[in-house]
């Protein structure tokens, strides 16, 4: 076990960005249904997604909702236990449209890797959404080595 913290103890984790044309929030349980169905209304789009062409997320089979309820509680005890963080992406209107991971590397905690995703009918997002994420986690957050694959 390492005594490496993701973020440091007095780090004031951001409660969410704005840009054009979405805002994010944190991800948690009362997103379900309206993120199940964003996520699996685009699966190949979020497969071909930068950083998504290897995971295997998400299954092309889809998942149930009370699986992606899981999924949900787990990356929100993530963010209460600041061992990660997971935004949902919500359009202008409020509709979730996708989602944004920062999470430490597997292979190297000092290495932040990042990944977003919007559904295929907002595919426009996907540019505005990577350039603002990449200007925000180097303004307010404290990473040194932040992996983030620029849109394709």
């Amino acid at each position: 076990m390492t005594d490496h913290r993701f973020v440091p103890d007095d780090f004031v984790v951001p409660s969410g960005l704005t840009g054009r044309g979405f805002r994010l929030e944190p991800l948690g349980p009362e997103h379900n249904a309206a993120d199940h169905a964003a996520w699996t209304s685009s699966i190949a789009h979020i497969r071909g997604t930068a950083g998504f062409e290897q995971r295997g997320w998400p299954p092309a089979a889809g998942m149930s909702l009370a699986e992606n309820l899981r999924d949900l509680e787990r990356h929100a005890g993530d963010f209460a236990r600041r061992a990660g963080f997971t935004y949902t992406v919500l359009d202008d209107d409020g509709t979730v449209v996708g989602c944004l991971y920062i999470y430490p590397s597997h292979a190297d905690p000092q290495v932040t890797e990042v990944r977003s995703w919007v559904c295929a009918d907002r595919a426009e997002l996907d540019e505005p959404l990577f350039e603002a994420v990449k200007r925000w986690l180097a303004s307010d957050w404290p990473f040194r080595d932040v992996r983030y694959r620029p849109v394709a």
